[in-house]
């Protein structure tokens, strides 16, 4: 289709009605006052009221807001000193070792949460919020790194080189040029990283104990004994959580564009 055709804005608007036809279904009948979930009645905010009345699922919620924010404060600082390691290296392993970093994106998520059972099981680790984190922090790691590293290929080595000409340590060089400098990618690879970590329902089941669960396995389980409206209006807050994160996503990565070409 030619870019300036006049079906292009047709066919791209019909696109994103498919897309996001069935979120906007969702948002709808959360605020729906009849209880089944196939004829809108009437507007009601009675289900978000009774979420919020429901003690198992906004302890759930804090499981996984502690558990998301824990494996992100953690990978942000593994992901930031391997992609800082990873850019002053010269092996001739150097691209191996790359591939390396991202291995846990590439695995398949159930395969990943297979692994990481059967790892505990030997260490004899009790399943329950630690092993949460740790395997949160295995896949939000690279997230952060792969952020990171692309800032410092675009980052001049020569400001930092500089500031090592003046007198400074090499930790002093790292803390006052590098750091504010790759700051923007850190964060944004945090959000990144903090959404998935809300999402991650797979790996989660394999690794979670019995008196820990997380938001996505709970409404993984409540959905086995039917659908209730409580799920649509959890799902409207958390998309609106997910719309904000991916805002100053996008915000982060603008305000690092503009550093860098100042």
């Amino acid at each position: 289709m030619k870019k300036n055709s006049k079906f292009a804005g047709f066919y791209l608007g019909l696109i994103f009605f498919l897309m996001y036809l069935p979120i906007g279904v969702v948002v709808v009948f959360s605020f729906n006052e009849s209880k089944l979930p196939v004829r809108f009645t009437g507007f009601s905010t009675q289900w978000y009221e009774k979420l919020f009345h429901n003690s198992a699922m906004l302890e759930a919620l804090c499981n996984s807001l502690i558990l998301g924010v824990l494996s992100c404060l953690i990978s942000a600082v593994i992901g930031t000193l391997g992609a800082v390691g990873l850019s002053r290296i010269h092996w001739k392993t150097k691209g191996v070792m790359e591939y390396i970093s991202i291995l846990p994106l590439m695995t398949p998520e159930i395969i990943l949460g297979m692994v990481l059972m059967a790892f505990f099981y030997m260490l004899n680790l009790p399943f329950g919020m630690l092993t949460l984190l740790i395997g949160h922090t295995i896949f939000c790691v690279p997230y952060i790194l792969m952020e990171v590293k692309a800032r410092l290929a675009g980052m001049d080595p020569a400001l930092e080189e500089a500031a090592r000409d003046l007198g400074a340590s090499p930790f002093r060089a790292f803390q006052d040029i590098t750091l504010p400098l790759i700051m923007p990618a850190v964060l944004s690879g945090s959000l990144l990283a903090f959404a998935m970590s809300m999402d991650d329902v797979v790996i989660s089941i394999f690794i979670n104990g019995p008196k820990v669960s997380t938001l996505p396995i709970k409404v993984y389980t409540q959905l086995k004994t039917g659908v209730t409206p409580e799920i649509n209006a959890l799902c409207t807050i958390m998309l609106g959580v997910t719309l904000i994160a991916l805002v100053l996503y996008f915000l982060v990565r603008r305000i690092g564009k503009k550093n860098r070409m100042e």
